[in-house]
């Protein structure tokens, strides 16, 4: 090997921290006298160690990709390439001006067009996306908030124009609006409304779709968006709590709706925070629920969840070691007990995974679930003295944490006055500063660099077709064009209608628009001669 091609490190920290990423003080060497509690056994109250007695061995968490990109063509092909290697649930990514509730043909729409999703405007396109696909065997995932009902209603138009009855359906639509608000930014309506819709979804959710999670309140954003493992689970949990409340005021039964109730999250690299986290997540649900609701059922008080692996934790830099540290969060989820795993493909740091990248991330699951034996046993890191008491750590400061948003006025009031997003912004920065110092080491990126190294050797390119975007834009017209348009008006003033009240669920009435091909924009539009849109608190 030459001089030149040899690795010469920036020096990193001498000694690694003696503490967690959230600030928890690591002991040298951990000891019984250390932890407090009896964790119990897993399928039993407060599910620390998990929440089925059997684990893996009663089913494998559902393996997914998170895909989507250009036109549902393209995105059916790659979701039918990826079921073929053996994926088990479908995640969709949707692009932003879906998210964002704008048609491909509006102006604010036409440069982002199937970017970093896939575009879905109409149920013309849901039933080219879904093509081929047996709706009644495979669970879906939709990572989608403000559109949220609206997507959920497509789904279910969808079905029907399959022939597959609304019961048999599984999956889960993210829905959670309250982290759009703090961390992401794809909001539309105002707190109130946005709270109104997501729950109409769960209760429609609970007698149309009983197998469906009708929401995914998800802590995944607020880590990306700079947030520590103990911040993510504690916003995560007080966003939950007022969903809960909302549920209550509109008159719903916590032992029925709450089994319905999903989380998501990122993973990151610190192994055992990370495991501890998701541990710790579980316990302070069922007592929340339990002590505060006074919920009775045991399915109920389960804190069910799926995890990204990847995220904000992959670089541009070196991006074949993302591969790696996938591998290692895939692990961390495994043992944290996660019902869904997407593992993200190593280019995913700067562009749309190429078909080989997505592969590569789908063979890191299976050989986790099929080749590393951590499967086999409920909870194999339970008893371990560090792990209980990592994890009794992580309950306390996540209980902190919901403590201070509730002493704040609840989490609806944290985010309208722009609390939670001035704390998280605060934590971005810190991290951020971290990084650049070298004190928070990513290999590949700050430390441990090659002199000869080419910052723009990405290996594979993802190509996007230029011309989908017109494509798109050409099938829209369309089926505006072609669709019966005294029926899709009639929907839509029904749906126009019922907002303009409070009392109405419009979970039947966005269906009846999808089954008339009323689009997304023509929905959202509706909605906001109402409600009008979120505004961002001054001075954020």
């Amino acid at each position: 090997m030459s001089d030149s091609a040899h690795t010469t490190p920036s020096a990193p920290p001498a000694m690694p921290s003696s503490t967690t990423p959230s600030g928890i003080e690591i002991p040298q060497v951990a000891t019984a006298d250390m932890v407090k509690d009896d964790p119990g056994l897993p399928g039993e109250y407060p599910f620390t160690r998990g929440i089925f007695p059997n684990g893996y061995r009663g089913r494998l968490w559902t393996i997914r990709q998170y895909s989507g990109f250009g036109s549902a063509e393209e995105t059916n092909q790659r979701y039918r390439f990826l079921l073929d290697q053996g994926q088990t649930g479908l995640s969709v990514a949707l692009d932003l001006p879906t998210q964002c509730g704008y048609d491909p043909t509006d102006a604010m729409a036409r440069s982002e067009v199937g970017k970093v999703g896939v575009s879905i405007a109409t149920l013309a396109d849901m039933e080219i996306l879904l093509d081929g696909i047996d709706l009644a065997s495979i669970s879906t995932s939709f990572t989608i908030n403000g559109t949220a009902p609206m997507i959920y209603a497509m789904y279910l138009a969808a079905a029907d124009k399959k022939g597959v009855p609304r019961e048999s359906l599984t999956g889960t639509i993210q829905n959670d609006i309250l982290k759009e608000y703090v961390a992401r930014g794809t909001w539309i309506f105002p707190v109130r409304p946005s709270l109104r819709l997501i729950a109409d979804s769960i209760l429609f959710s609970n007698e149309a779709t009983p197998r469906f999670n009708p929401i995914s309140i998800a802590g995944a954003h607020v880590r990306d968006a700079g947030s520590t493992a103990v911040e993510e689970m504690g916003f995560t949990l007080a966003n939950g709590l007022a969903y809960v409340d909302e549920m209550l005021r509109r008159g719903g039964d916590v032992n029925h709706f709450a089994k319905r109730l999903s989380f998501f999250f990122y993973v990151h690299m610190d192994f055992f925070e990370e495991i501890c986290k998701f541990r710790a997540g579980r316990k302070v649900w069922a007592r929340l629920l339990q002590e505060r609701y006074g919920v009775t059922d045991p399915k109920a008080l389960m804190f069910r969840f799926g995890v990204v692996c990847g995220g904000s934790s992959l670089t541009a830099a070196q991006p074949y070691n993302n591969i790696v540290r996938v591998g290692i969060e895939n692990m961390a989820a495994v043992f944290g007990g996660a019902q869904s795993i997407f593992t993200a493909a190593y280019d995913e740091a700067y562009q749309i995974p190429t078909e080989f990248s997505a592969e590569t991330a789908l063979r890191t699951q299976q050989m986790v679930a099929y080749e590393s034996g951590i499967s086999k046993t409920v909870d194999p890191l339970g008893g371990s003295y560090y792990v209980e008491y990592l994890t009794e750590q992580m309950d306390t400061e996540i209980t902190k944490v919901i403590a201070e948003i509730e002493d704040y006025g609840g989490a609806e009031k944290a985010i309208e006055d722009g609390y939670l997003q001035s704390r998280i912004a605060q934590r971005a920065l810190e991290r951020k500063l971290q990084t650049d110092a070298g004190e928070r080491v990513v290999v590949g990126q700050n430390h441990f660099r090659r002199e000869d190294e080419d910052a723009n050797d990405f290996g594979e390119v993802f190509k996007l077709d230029a011309k989908i975007a017109g494509q798109t834009v050409e099938r829209f017209n369309k089926v505006r064009a072609e669709r019966d348009s005294g029926k899709a008006a009639a929907a839509l003033q029904k749906l126009s209608k019922a907002a303009a009240g409070d009392t109405e669920n419009l979970i039947p009435h966005m269906i009846d628009c999808c089954h008339a091909y009323v689009s997304i924009g023509e929905m959202v539009g509706a909605l906001k001669d109402h409600w009008g849109e979120f505004q961002e608190p001054v001075g954020l």
